[in-house]
């Protein structure tokens, strides 16, 4: 994998696009094969309006990489509250990142990495308190080699609303 060429750019994500960031998490999702097609735009416009409230709120914080002033890649972090834990016995901020995805014909030129530094390196000024990710076995390699660490999770599978 190289790094990315002077081609390319970063700046964050403005509240205008949360369309733009649910059209990746569409993405995402489609290519790890967990969304049925049938939910597909159930689940784009529901994001729209997820992310354009979180994005007006601040408690989500976006960054995109740009191809001749065209989003090719993205990733966030959506802030949340987080309660006494060990090793953290106070009221703190945690970070949950989210939505790290690059258009395929832009994949292997270092953006998911420069992205995630970018994240990471905020995460630290910020002084968050916790940061964790659901990685896909595509991503996996790359959390681990900037440092993420596997945690235990399950999860229950509640009916779906109709």
């Amino acid at each position: 994998m190289s790094k990315p060429s002077t081609s390319y750019s970063f700046r964050t994500a403005l509240p205008t696009e949360a369309a733009v960031i649910a059209r990746h998490r569409i993405a995402m999702f489609r290519d790890m094969g967990t969304l049925p097609a049938a939910e597909e735009d159930a689940l784009q416009q529901a994001s729209i309006a997820w992310f354009t409230e979180l994005l007006e709120q601040g408690k989500y914080v976006g960054w995109f990489a740009l191809h001749e002033e065209k989003i090719v890649a993205g990733g966030g972090i959506h802030l949340r509250e987080l309660g006494p834990v060990p090793g953290s016995p106070y009221l703190g901020r945690w970070g949950y990142i989210m939505n790290v995805y690059t258009e395929p014909e832009h994949r292997r030129h270092g953006l998911a990495r420069s992205l995630m530094k970018l994240i990471l390196d905020w995460t630290v000024a910020e002084k968050l308190d916790r940061v964790t990710l659901t990685a896909s076995d595509f991503g996996k390699p790359l959390y681990e080699a900037l440092g993420l660490t596997a945690i235990n999770e399950m999860k229950f599978e509640i009916a779906r609303r109709t």
